[in-house]
């Protein structure tokens, strides 16, 4: 059941979930504001957001998923979080994908030791200590699990689909890129971590499986993503067929892309990054 009203620019949608998954919260609201604050009236996109449990072997895994209302369906783009985990900023960015024409989802990959990881409230150890807790085939089987759900969605475009990872999973959204390569066509890492590594899992080394579009966003100054690690990768990518691209952000420091990091958001390459992503996925798919 779905009801809609419009107030003062918004659109407001109450939206009753599929039977197979739970919801939180059940109201989206999508401000449109003109440059000269009067109201548009050209008709804007309805958007739906839905808190999910999807049930892997680990437990439940927490999600957050938004897409248009209409003119479905739509393709997927998985949106890995970086460390401070799954929160309302990243809610908003899934949102900005979503009202392109996207079917976002956004999984707490911390599900197995917490449902909500709020940094405010913990400490930066914590943090290290949830990081420490994923890996490349532990992220690549969360997944399959989104896949498995999208592909049963009437909203979700079967197919082709993006990823995209920020900080902690800019590996994992490379190594899904080859783990599922029949699937996933574009994928992207912003300041990523540890892409080229001499550990055995190093995304790296399965490059060679992937048949998509890969980007990396780089930060000129990021003590967790040196630039001796991505001369490294590139140097490695030189040598393989895969369709990447590596891609300073001068000016730029670790998270620049998110707007509530303070004086490490830099909003010209946060838009630079929009651009890239946007541009990208309207390529392939």
């Amino acid at each position: 059941m779905k009801s809609i009203y419009r107030s003062l620019g918004k659109i407001h949608v109450c939206y009753s979930a599929p039977l197979h998954t739970s919801v939180e919260d059940h109201w989206v609201s999508a401000t449109f504001a003109s440059p000269t604050n009067k109201p548009i009236t050209e008709r804007q996109p309805t958007m739906i957001d839905r808190e999910i449990e999807l049930q892997t072997k680990d437990g439940a895994m927490n999600t957050f998923v938004t897409h248009p209302e209409e003119e479905g369906p739509h393709p997927v783009i998985l949106l890995l979080m970086d460390a401070p985990g799954k929160r309302e900023e990243l809610h908003d960015m899934a949102r900005r994908l979503g009202t392109a024409g996207y079917y976002v989802m956004l999984p707490n990959l911390y599900y197995r030791r917490v449902r909500e990881f709020k940094i405010q409230e913990s400490s930066r150890e914590v943090m290290h200590e949830h990081m420490a807790s994923l890996n490349n085939a532990m992220v690549c089987e969360d997944i399959q699990s989104l896949i498995d759900f999208a592909d049963e969605e009437s909203a979700a475009r079967d197919g082709k689909m993006g990823c995209v990872g920020y900080c902690m999973s800019g590996p994992f959204a490379f190594a899904a890129a080859a783990k599922f390569s029949d699937r996933i066509a574009a994928s992207a890492s912003f300041h990523g971590v540890y892409l080229y590594s001499d550990k055995e899992d190093s995304p790296h080394l399965d490059a060679e499986m992937i048949t998509g579009e890969m980007y990396f966003g780089c930060a000129e100054t990021d003590e967790y993503a040196p630039k001796k690690m991505v001369d490294g990768l590139e140097n490695y990518l030189r040598g393989t067929n895969l369709n990447s691209r590596i891609e300073w952000y001068p000016d730029t420091e670790h998270g620049f892309v998110f707007p509530k990091r303070g004086d490490k958001y830099h909003k010209k390459s946060a838009e630079r990054h929009w651009e890239r992503l946007f541009a990208m996925y309207r390529r392939c798919l």
